[in-house]
């Protein structure tokens, strides 16, 4: 070999190594996933023309490198979207839509048989507040429980699968919106409702009797310890308030269960005024254990197909603690110890002692009664009112002794210590926070290393895109004294609420077992076959990379059709898809799974269906005919 070209290429192969050694060192040292934060904290001295130190420092605390993987998921609510949607954190990537209580068609949810079953007679839903199982207080990663605001329903996802399994109706609840809160070791999650109304659902009752007909209920939903499957334990009558976002006791308060109350006042017009008229509001406080022991001693009437208890009849069972104007939610410490209530139209976040309420409780040192419900001494179960700020909406923990407020109004956040209960950092968001999320923040043990600001507006924030902004959330540092943002993502539509979980405690499977007593599964191709039994015909069809068996198939016009599809490529992520055009149907099939279609072949004509997830390189190929014979040309 040349000796010049030899040179050239000894220095090349020297500088690709020297490349590559700086590489690994940033991906491993530099990067909070995959290396330590000390050595983070020395990188002071990497620089950028023109952009300052602590953006550089915020980026390399953000950034995941190829082959390393974030630390956490965070699963947020999609809001009228119906849909879940998972991040990973740090590096606030989007990895996943979860299609819940709305059709979507890119994975074929609605259109399934299965789906199609769980969605009901409902479009849409409006997906508030994710709550994942836990076991002792802690998230245990085996499943995700969301509601639907605006159909009183609640939905199961599996998060072996990333996968809605199940979908469940709850009567006598108009509007869900407290849920979903779990109780420590996933008894339980409760539903309380938004707007009171007359139960039994269709009943009528003019608004005028509000006070008198309208009721609002609480719904405990059980959920079997193996299976994760929901059924509706009991339902326990509430004043017709309105009960916002709640919490479950922990640890010390382990067994109650704290709901925030607005519109105590009982307006059933202009909500904004006349709903906000008293100076105080109630935390309410029930004994879920006690109200189980009374739904399985039989004290309760059946509405509704449902056991529904009368708290009058469960004496201890509910008590009212006041709390500062239209109080918007409450949290419960780690500890459990202290029961946080945020009120929207006060400045302040008002801590509350669950020693202290005991005592009360056991002493009878009340303050009266309202609806045969008695009030706590405000005095001396109150600890601490925390000046935050204005309009204060919801806090989280971070495991080191400080809590975390979101102000509203003011579009900033506090932090504040749980010991002596003074602020000790602000900092702005982009704009008006509602919910937040820390790292494990709703466990008996959170990590305290990141938190994410849920902004209801974001002008300016991004790229415009019409008159309707996308919302934001921020990614904030919590490692050091003073929180530091890292990152702002888009999210569209409105966020709620979301939760974040360690990475590591969620465990997937990427491939369907074979399982020949699958109903409709197919894995030969000589087993794929079309069955007509009268006008009923069924297809077993195979798929495979890169060809349908059978590729072609015959009906008559008014046949109703079953129509399974499996996916007999056994590689993880080789997804196939199956859309029939101009029929409107479409799904996903995953790598060994089964599918099902059900529809009547109500248009005659040819209608090609193919494969609409790529697959291979002959993922065109991968198609064939569905054909409809019309009246009058059929063979039986």
């Amino acid at each position: 070999m040349d000796k010049d070209l030899f040179k050239k290429v000894v220095l090349s192969l020297a500088g690709l190594l020297v490349g590559l050694v700086i590489a690994v060192y940033l991906s491993t040292q530099l990067n909070p996933a995959g290396g330590s934060e000390a050595t983070l904290g020395g990188a002071a001295n990497i620089s950028v023309d023109g952009v300052s130190d602590d953006i550089v420092q915020a980026a390399l605390k953000t950034y995941v490198p190829p082959g390393q993987l974030d630390e956490y998921y965070m699963f947020a609510s999609g809001g009228h979207s119906g849909n879940v949607f998972v991040y990973g954190v740090p590096s606030m990537r989007r990895i996943r839509t979860i299609p819940v209580f709305t059709p979507e068609s890119s994975v074929g949810y609605g259109w399934t048989a299965e789906s199609k079953e769980m969605l009901g007679e409902w479009s849409w839903g409006d997906v508030h507040h994710p709550a994942l199982s836990e076991t002792g207080g802690d998230y245990d990663g085996r499943w995700l429980f969301v509601n639907d605001n605006a159909n009183s329903r609640a939905a199961r996802i599996n998060l072996d699968s990333f996968r809605t399994s199940q979908i469940l109706e709850v009567p006598n609840i108009y509007g869900p919106h407290s849920a979903v809160f779990m109780t420590p070791n996933s008894e339980y999650f409760m539903m309380g409702s938004r707007f009171a109304g007359p139960i039994p659902y269709g009943t009528y009752s003019p608004i005028e009797n509000y006070s008198k007909d309208y009721k609002g209920v609480l719904a405990a939903i059980a959920i079997n310890q193996e299976s994760g499957e929901m059924n509706i334990g009991w339902e326990v009558l509430l004043p017709p308030w309105s009960y916002d976002l709640s919490d479950a006791g922990k640890l010390d308060s382990e067994g109650w269960a704290f709901l925030t109350t607005y519109n105590t006042e009982e307006a059933y017009e202009l909500l904004e005024v006349n709903a906000s008229q008293r100076e105080m509001d109630y935390v309410v406080a029930l004994n879920w254990k006690l109200l189980e022991q009374a739904a399985n001693e039989g004290k309760f009437e059946m509405v509704e197909g449902v056991k529904m208890i009368d708290p009058l009849d469960v004496p201890g069972s509910i008590y009212l603690i006041p709390a500062m104007k239209s109080p918007h939610g409450v949290d419960v410490t780690p500890d459990g110890k202290y029961i946080v209530a945020n009120g929207k139209v006060a400045p302040v976040a008002t801590v509350f002692s669950f020693e202290k309420f005991m005592e009360c409780v056991n002493n009878k040192d009340f303050q009266g009664e309202e609806r045969g419900f008695p009030i706590i001494n405000y005095e001396k179960v109150r600890v601490a009112e925390v000046p935050v700020g204005l309009e204060p909406l919801h806090t989280q923990f971070d495991g080191n002794g400080y809590a975390y407020t979101t102000l509203f109004i003011d579009s900033t956040i506090a932090k504040w210590s749980l010991d002596t209960f003074e602020i000790v950092d602000v900092t702005p968001v982009h704009y008006c926070p509602g919910h937040l999320c820390a790292a494990e923040g709703d466990t008996v043990d959170p990590d305290g290393k990141y938190l994410v600001s849920l902004n209801k507006l974001a002008k300016d924030k991004f790229l415009s895109v019409g008159p309707s902004h996308p919302e934001s959330a921020q990614l904030i540092d919590l490692t050091t004294d003073k929180m530091k943002i890292l990152m702002d993502v888009p999210t569209d539509p409105e966020p709620h609420f979301a939760q974040m979980i360690k990475a590591d405690k969620i465990k997937t499977f990427e491939v369907f077992e074979k399982d020949p007593n699958r109903l409709g599964a197919v894995y030969e191709k000589e087993n794929a076959r079309i069955e007509r039994d009268g006008n009923n015909v069924t297809i077993y069809q195979m798929s495979f990379r890169s060809r349908y068996y059978p590729d072609h198939v015959e009906v008559n016009e008014g046949d109703h059709v079953t129509w399974y599809v499996t996916n007999t490529d056994f590689d993880e992520d080789i997804t196939h898809g199956f859309g029939i055009t101009r029929y409107d149907l479409n799904m996903e099939v995953q790598p060994g799974e089964t599918q099902k279609f059900e529809f009547v072949a109500d248009r005659a004509g040819v209608y090609p269906f193919y494969c609409t997830n790529f697959c291979s390189a002959l993922h065109q190929e991968m198609q064939g005919w569905f054909i409809v014979k019309p009246k009058g040309q059929q063979k039986t």
